[in-house]
């Protein structure tokens, strides 16, 4: 006998579950890597730019500070390492966002393709939306995936692209396998989706091709947060992109319920 999911969290049941469960508030990723991937974006860094074009130049310090205003990370120029932060507030309102933006597309019946460079936490999320969203009515765009990627290759798995590689998922900022997805379905004659659900670099190549996209971003990943700030990405959610999966079962409660799409869950 299946259990039913459990309910939506409110706003502040989901503030409280993200700060206890270290979704934010003082996160595993350290202050280092957050000032070392700022000045990686800046400088081209192949983990780091995430397939972001740039249309405004950007200084260290232009970066920092949409880095505070938009995740949260502490603005004290002199905290050089140990904990950062994320800002739990921030991230419920830009869910808010994020949520609005995948029912506007649904209730359309639109086209949409999820993709992962984080399988071992974001996966689960994404295959959640994608089946809500197709019993709601939408298109989940299908891949012929199987198409080679540096020592590997691209998959879909229940709806959501990801890069295999020595028999397991990779994880990867890269944007080369959400361009390598965008060329097949062109080939194959599949219009573009209406809206792509996806992290680090494949958020980062689909909103430079001009497709709508939103995002989940970790605050070590400026590039997203540029892109947002650009008007490429619509939405970039800042959580800690990478904790055991059942931890983002709130989140993805919240985000279905305020799309409209809890009934379909």
């Amino acid at each position: 006998m299946s259990s039913l999911p459990a309910p939506a969290p409110t706003a502040d049941d989901l503030l409280r579950h993200l700060d206890e469960h270290r979704l934010t508030g003082p996160v595993a990723t350290p202050r280092e890597a957050n000032l070392r991937n700022i000045q990686g974006f800046l400088d081209g860094d192949q983990h780091q730019h995430m397939g972001v074009v740039r249309t405004r130049e950007w200084s260290f310090d232009d970066v920092f500070a949409l880095m505070c205003e938009r995740v949260g990370i502490s603005a004290d120029r002199g905290h050089l390492e140990g904990q950062d932060t994320i800002s739990a507030a921030l991230a419920v309102a830009a869910l808010e966002r994020y949520a609005a933006v995948l029912g506007e597309v649904v209730a359309a019946g639109g086209r949409v393709l999820l993709a992962t460079g984080h399988p071992a936490g974001l996966f689960p999320v994404y295959s959640r939306i994608a089946g809500a969203a197709r019993r709601a009515g939408a298109h989940v765009v299908q891949v012929r995936d199987g198409f080679a990627f540096e020592d590997g290759d691209v998959r879909q798995i229940q709806d959501v692209v990801m890069v295999e590689q020595y028999g397991g998922l990779r994880h990867t900022h890269f944007p080369g396998p959400m361009e390598l997805t965008l060329d097949r379905l062109e080939r194959d004659g599949q219009a573009p989706p209406d809206l792509v659900v996806a992290d680090h670099g494949l958020a980062g190549a689909a909103g430079s091709r001009g497709l709508r996209t939103i995002a989940i971003a970790d605050c070590n990943d400026p590039g997203v947060f540029v892109a947002e700030a650009q008007g490429q990405v619509e939405v970039a959610v800042p959580l800690d992109d990478n904790l055991p999966p059942r931890r983002y079962d709130p989140v993805t409660a919240f985000v279905l319920e305020r799309a409209g799409l809890a009934s379909h869950a």
